[in-house]
């Protein structure tokens, strides 16, 4: 395996090591952000013979598995999916996860709760000792949105984070919208010590959708490193 694989190289491969997890008949989420694209083109060509009932997290992601060939289906319809692909910002310990860098944390999540099983795909540099130094992105309502984005300021801080700097997606003048029409403020925390803890705040206050916080939700990670991939599995205990 070459040293001299690029960030891209290294997507490419864990995308490509999550085809081992499709099964022909699966009902299979699709992730969202750059990795995750790489496993949708990487499962085009073998989506039709395998059978498969797919759901995108994203309107971005459903656009590009339709221009493949894919359909995609509505999880109204679906209900319940076997596995669901998908990238990340960060990968701590214990596979618990900053996901929504490209503001789809809330499909995300709502897929992968769907599934019996979440297999994240990233690159080398996205596994890290402490949560953190990718600022956490936290739907909110459009709606008093400085007073909710003050309360996670609050709550980060109360939490133990290295910091608390927060910023409206896009700026105030133009703010990044959601799929469902929320806007997404990241909180530069530095450092998370206690995540289930920040997490349990932050879904106490009253115009926060959802945040980027994914815990007990995957189940294995395929990193992608210049000597190849990496697989990080939970305990079989805590998998299930």
């Amino acid at each position: 395996m070459s040293t001299n694989q690029t960030i891209d190289d290294q997507k490419r491969a864990a995308a490509e090591a999550a085809l081992e997890y499709v099964k022909p008949g699966m009902r299979l989420g699709l992730g969202t952000g750059s990795t995750a694209e790489h496993f949708v083109r990487a499962l085009a060509p073998r989506a039709v013979n395998l059978n498969l009932t797919v759901v995108a997290t994203s309107e971005r992601t459903a656009a590009l598995a339709r221009e493949l060939g894919m359909k995609v289906s509505d999880l109204n319809d679906v209900r319940h999916l076997d596995v669901t692909v998908d990238g990340a910002d960060e990968v701590g310990p214990g596979l618990v996860l900053i996901k929504g860098g490209g503001g789809a944390l809330l499909r995300e999540k709502i897929v992968a709760a769907a599934s019996d099983r979440m297999v994240v795909i990233a690159d080398a540099a996205k596994v890290v000792e402490t949560l953190g130094r990718f600022p956490l992105p936290v739907e909110i309502v459009p709606f008093a949105w400085r007073v909710t984005a003050e309360r996670i300021a609050e709550a980060a801080a109360r939490c133990g984070c290295g910091q608390n700097l927060m910023r409206l997606r896009g700026g105030e003048a133009h703010p990044f919208t959601t799929d469902s029409g929320n806007y997404v403020a990241d909180c530069a925390a530095d450092a998370i010590p206690d995540p289930e803890r920040l997490a349990r705040m932050l879904e106490a206050i009253p115009g926060v959708v959802d945040h980027g916080l994914f815990i007990a939700l995957a189940s294995v990670a395929l990193i992608g490193t210049p000597s190849g991939v990496k697989t990080l599995d939970l305990p079989r205990r805590m998998a299930g």
